[in-house]
């Protein structure tokens, strides 16, 4: 135990809500990697699975049978939860349902649930794009939500969180949700109800079943609300006074104008800063697994090791990350490992020579910390064996349309200048509590 390298692996582990787990040996390699994967399924868990370096020496055995592992079981919601919930539902006239990455697999009983009780939907940001093509999806419900979409939710008089926390990030702590909204969530997890704000109904039951049943309930009770199709709930929608000029281009702008580049068919990853909603808002995705939100801590410089493996994971669509200046300096060594893997990833570096969120949180004080000289990012791409193109205005963007027609072997990193925008309005909402 005086060795350096020995570390309390399983203690790191717990210490973030990760489950720790090993590879005991040769002969038990198969049946321990099988129960780290039941665990991470079943239990809906995040699991950190060791495998020491002697156990690597090992011989692995032959003809091992992988058993089939299926998923977790149905958790059906008992017959009064149902009752009462159809009940709110029944009585409620502009309802609104918000998944949550509990959701993330129940878009078609939401959607049919939605459609007889007159319910618009939403989502919280990890479950980005799981309404993409319903045209009574209001976006992301929060600090991303247009004024339109925050409209609609803030003047609900019924809000159902399925599978979705309710965190401060979500109502914006609280705000969004108006006075005399009822409040209900459906979880899995019992001790997740009520966790973040009051809330009039709990139901534990997985999504699915629980919205299968209440859409059963409705229909025996011959219940079939009508709903209007909100308009204008997109920030691509939003008119804005731009603030592009002075060699410098407007997030928004050179957002919107990405959005129409870059193919429907794309998985968008998002760094965290200042700068993170204008890709989360702006750019669309094809459904919930086109957006992987690294946001659990709000650290910087985990997008671009996301992008890549959502790049490996998904390589039909093309990678996209968002990323700010400062999380692009801290994880820049990754480029490496896209270039050498031939990744086709689009890098939008939004360089503000700034830590944009800092400038939030220093208020009057002295700013020389937390701004810099600017920097060539994209000559950085070219080094890293990258191609790398300077946006300063929207008719730069014409080699990033360039790119997209090539080969695209070989990563394209995009250093957009943009524009002061006095701190995001997302983040001015979330630091105003």
């Amino acid at each position: 135990m005086l060795s350096n390298f020995r570390i309390g692996q399983d203690a790191l582990a717990t210490a973030v809500g990760a489950v720790p787990d090993r590879v005991h040996g040769a002969p038990t390699a198969v049946a321990d990697t099988v129960r780290a994967y039941r665990t991470a399924v079943q239990q809906r868990r995040t699991v950190v699975l060791n495998l020491p370096l002697d156990v690597q020496a090992q011989e692995a055995p032959h003809a091992v049978e992988i058993p089939e592992i299926r998923g977790p079981a149905p958790i059906r919601p008992d017959a009064e939860a149902v009752a009462k919930l159809a009940d709110l539902l029944a009585g409620a006239r502009r309802p609104v349902f918000i998944a949550g990455r509990g959701a993330r697999a129940s878009a078609a009983p939401l959607k049919e649930l939605a459609e007889v009780s007159g319910a618009l939907l939403a989502t919280s940001a990890v479950a980005h794009g799981l309404f993409h093509d319903d045209p009574y999806s209001v976006g992301i419900s929060g600090g991303f939500s247009s004024p339109r979409a925050a409209d609609l939710i803030a003047n609900a008089d019924l809000v159902i969180g399925w599978g979705c926390a309710l965190n401060m990030w979500t109502t914006r702590h609280g705000k969004l949700l108006g006075p005399g909204a009822w409040l209900v969530q459906v979880d899995v997890d019992q001790s997740g109800l009520g966790a973040h704000r009051p809330i009039a109904l709990g139901v534990v039951g997985d999504v699915t079943s629980t919205a299968a049943d209440v859409h059963a309930e409705l229909g025996r009770r011959g219940h079939h609300a009508s709903r209007e199709v909100p308009t204008n709930t997109r920030w691509n929608d939003v008119p804005y006074n731009d603030l592009s000029g002075d060699g410098r281009i407007d997030p928004r702008t050179l957002s919107r104008r990405l959005d129409e580049l870059l193919p429907t068919e794309r998985v968008l990853s998002i760094d965290s800063g200042n700068f993170m909603g204008y890709p989360s808002a702006y750019l669309s995705v094809p459904d919930e697994n086109g957006f992987c939100f690294t946001q659990a801590f709000q650290s910087i410089g985990l997008g671009l090791g996301t992008a890549i493996g959502a790049a490996l994971a998904r390589p039909e669509r093309l990678p996209v990350l968002g990323v700010g200046d400062g999380g692009f300096h801290m994880a820049v060594s990754e480029l490496e490992t896209a270039v050498r893997l031939r990744i086709p990833l689009v890098v939008v570096v939004y360089n503000d020579a700034a830590y944009g969120a800092e400038i939030h949180h220093f208020g009057e004080a002295d700013m020389t910390t937390v701004r810099f000289p600017d920097t060539d990012i994209a000559a950085i791409g070219r080094g890293c064996g990258c191609d790398g193109v300077t946006v300063r205005s929207v008719e730069d963007l014409a080699a990033v349309k360039e790119w997209l027609g090539g080969p695209r072997d070989a990563p394209l990193v995009v250093d957009a200048k943009i524009a002061d925008d006095g701190g995001s309005w997302w983040l001015a909402e979330a630091f105003r509590h």
